[in-house]
């Protein structure tokens, strides 16, 4: 089963900001897909089940970025 989250990322300016955000998710487990928003602050993330909102929030920190 496919499940799509979106969440809003805070401080994401820039391409490096898109690329930074995507490589951190992507390697979460089950995650298949992420897309970037960049003017609307919002990520995508599809993935082969639920992903602990901890482990995105994690992810998304590592990156440099927070969720709001």
């Amino acid at each position: 089963m496919t499940v799509t989250e979106t969440y809003a990322v805070t401080g994401m300016t820039c391409d490096h900001c898109v690329q930074a955000v995507t490589g951190e998710l992507i390697r979460l487990p089950g995650v298949r897909d992420v897309r970037v928003d960049l003017s609307s602050g919002r990520i995508t993330v599809r993935s082969d089940g639920m992903v602990p909102l901890d482990e995105v929030r994690a992810a998304v920190d590592e990156a440099g970025y927070a969720l709001s």
